[in-house]
């Protein structure tokens, strides 16, 4: 009756009474019975497919189902595609493609494979964007500290919102305030980036580093600090040592010298020994 797969009654195509044109399919005289069609009466859109849609072809789809991988639509009668859940988007990570669009909803699509054989096209929809992480590494870099939103919470961590366009993930035991709680979704606070993956477009995030690396930090400054007076002090008691050895040498040569030049001095002063024959001749 119809190209489209999407027929799940002939009541959804036509009413009793209707008058239709057909084409006979098949006729057995025998049973008195033909197969007729109405979809023949028109062209099957796969025949001239690649060259309707060729690869890299961008186009607007109908929303038609979803599965846990991904979001079948149609481009126009009869011809369906798929939109892979990893192709919805750069940055956000979709569990469930009713979290990016709704059933009936317009979706811009790009073509990426076309399999005329099994009537199958691989469609994606971020591929309408260039791929964003380039930019976001330079604007994330490691060790760098932003506000983020926590959007949803995990048996594992915490789904951070970076900006419009960014999500981060944050471990359960990276969350922990300095004062000992665990944030809630919606809280806005700061986090420092871990790691930066482009290759898995992963970006690990910490709120415990932000105030434990400042902790650190200045605790090392400060033993540092001592350190450096303890090294201080040390050196001030090396020269005050150095200096009062230096005097107390100067003091016992002075002393030294003193003591000569009053021994020279009272020898000056006591008069001479008489020899023996001088005592002898006064007799």
């Amino acid at each position: 009756m119809s190209w489209s797969q999407h027929l799940r009654s002939a009541q959804e195509f036509m009413k009793v009474g209707d008058e239709v044109e057909a084409v006979i399919l098949t006729l057995d005289r025998d049973e008195r019975k033909m197969s007729l069609g109405i979809k023949q009466l028109s062209a099957d859109p796969w025949a001239e497919i690649e060259t309707k849609y060729p690869v890299g072809t961008k186009t607007t789809a109908k929303v038609r189902n979803f599965t846990n991988f991904g979001v079948f639509v149609e481009i126009e009668e009869g011809i369906d595609g798929l939109i892979h859940i990893s192709d919805l988007s750069w940055t956000k990570k979709v569990k469930h493609p009713g979290e990016f669009t709704q059933v009936g909803a317009d979706i811009e699509v790009v073509v990426l494979e076309i399999d005329k054989d099994n009537r199958r096209l691989s469609l994606g929809h971020k591929q309408l964007e260039e791929n964003p992480w380039a930019g976001i590494e330079s604007k994330f870099p490691l060790d760098s500290v932003h506000e983020g939103t926590i959007t949803e919470m995990t048996d594992k961590g915490a789904v951070v919102s970076l900006d419009e366009n960014v999500e981060g993930f944050c471990p359960t035991r990276q969350l922990t305030k300095e004062d000992g709680s665990v944030p809630k979704v919606g809280d806005k606070i700061e986090f420092k980036i871990l790691e930066f993956s482009k290759a898995t477009k992963r970006i690990t995030l910490s709120h415990l580093r932000t105030y434990d690396d400042v902790r650190k930090a200045e605790a090392a400054a400060e033993k540092a600090e001592k350190r450096a007076a303890a090294d201080a002090t040390k050196s001030t008691v090396k020269k005050i040592n150095a200096s009062v050895e230096k005097t107390t040498l100067g003091d016992i040569a002075g002393l030294a010298a003193l003591k000569s030049a009053m021994e020279a001095a009272e020898a000056k002063k006591a008069p001479a020994k008489k020899s023996k024959k001088e005592e002898s001749a006064e007799e």
